[in-house]
């Protein structure tokens, strides 16, 4: 039986925070300051999932979604498509703003930028996992589930990646399929099986990979790596590999590092969690012939596709291995400028006590989860290290997630 509710804050990730009976709701489909009435969809010891099922008192920031299969119940991939731009980036601003202050203690008036590429908050995401069932049908999970939403089109996805057409295509055998579109120019479809069965690939207008697992994938047809452009330079990257799904987010992000690194001829730079070698590439023609860079990815693909896109300039290399493993097999001791892009789970306390060994001058830290930055910023505080500048972006319109790029700076302790 539905419950009313009248809705409070944001909270990280896509909820907001009521209560009932003096236990703590989290409510997806609503906004801050709503009453709803909603559906209990989870309870835990300590509080309740919930679904806003009807809007007794919408915000103004409440607008119609733009896609037809988001709601309570429906496709899981969006939280915010009932909100207007400008208040998900207001949410996303708050849910930064109190992590760093609940996590680190730290008070920062965070403000969402932009990424250009969108401006409608549509269209963007140039990889897209679509899960299938056992006839072959593909569509989207629904939140928390493993239950599929079967959609006409998902209108965050590139038109490149609409394009290929998975949602309406059979894919016998398939347990998903990912739909990538390169910015140049080039498509594929990576196909994970079901276990113990083959694979129906139909005709796709798209390079075809599979997914063997521990074993990496094979290309079936077409190229197993496609072509990325960010600025004057081409990168390779793995199709299976990872890249940002958002077209502007590359140039973005590097123009951030670069600005708070402010890398200079001569220096010698780290690049933790490499990838395919973008940050790396940019602090390289920074630092001249003069200094150097090493990047470190744990990856395989990932280092095959660093060291070639890298080729050209011989300041600049890149080891495989854990981090904090591969610092000590080295035996880096300093660096002028660490550049660290982290998964979600963020850098974890021993890659920060390794890292601050190095007394390096700064630390720019880029992140996809502001809850595991600011615990790591927390832990970088006992060493000297302050946050001096914090740039938000807007890389995944419609969702909660926020992108990250903090500068660190040393100071005497």
């Amino acid at each position: 039986m539905p419950i009313e509710l009248t809705v409070g804050g944001v909270a990280n990730g896509g909820w907001c925070v009521a209560r009932h009976e003096g236990r703590v709701v989290f409510v997806r489909h609503a906004l801050p300051g709503e009453r709803v009435l909603a559906e209990i969809t989870e309870e835990t010891a300590r509080f309740l999932r919930a679904d806003a099922v009807e809007i007794l008192e919408p915000s103004p920031d409440r607008v119609t979604p733009p896609c037809p299969f988001s709601g309570p119940g429906r496709c899981g991939g969006c939280d915010w498509q009932h909100a207007s731009l400008d208040a998900q980036r207001r949410l996303k601003a708050d849910v930064v703003a109190e992590q760093l202050q609940r996590l680190a203690g730290i008070d920062w008036k965070v403000l969402v930028e932009e990424v250009p590429g969108a401006p409608d908050g549509l269209g963007w995401r140039t990889r897209v996992r679509f899960a299938a069932d056992r006839d072959g049908s593909a569509g989207l999970r629904r939140h928390r589930s493993h239950d599929i939403e079967h959609i006409g089109h998902c209108p965050i996805a590139h038109p490149a990646v609409e394009e290929i057409g998975v949602e309406a295509l059979t894919w016998r055998g398939a347990a998903s399929v990912e739909a990538v579109a390169s910015s140049g120019g080039g498509r594929a479809v990576i196909i994970e099986p079901r276990p113990h069965r083959a694979a129906a690939v139909p005709d796709v207008d798209a390079s075809v990979l599979l997914d063997e697992g521990k074993r990496g994938t094979r290309a079936l047809s077409g190229q197993a790596s496609l072509v990325e452009r960010v600025g004057g330079r081409d990168f390779r990257v793995t199709a299976s590999g990872f890249w940002q799904v958002h077209p502007g987010a590359a140039a973005t992000l590097l123009d951030a590092v670069l600005d708070f690194g402010q890398p200079e001829e001569g220096e010698w730079a780290l690049d933790l969690y490499c990838g395919a070698g973008l940050f790396a590439a940019g602090l390289a023609e920074a630092v001249g012939p003069g200094g150097a860079v090493l990047g470190i990815e744990s990856e395989a693909q990932a280092v095959q596709d660093a060291r070639w896109n890298l080729r050209d300039l011989p300041q600049a290399r890149v080891e495989r291995g854990r981090v904090e493993e591969a610092l000590d097999r080295l035996e880096i001791e300093r660096a002028d400028l660490v550049v660290a892009d982290p998964p979600r789970a963020g850098l974890g306390r021993p890659v920060v006590d390794r890292v601050a060994t190095l007394d390096a001058p700064r630390i720019v830290y880029v992140s996809c989860d502001p809850a595991t930055m600011a615990r790591d910023i927390a832990w970088f505080a006992p060493y000297g290290y302050r946050l001096a500048g914090l740039r938000a972006f807007d890389q995944y319109p419609m969702t909660h997630h926020v992108e990250c790029v903090a500068l660190l700076v040393k100071e005497s302790i």
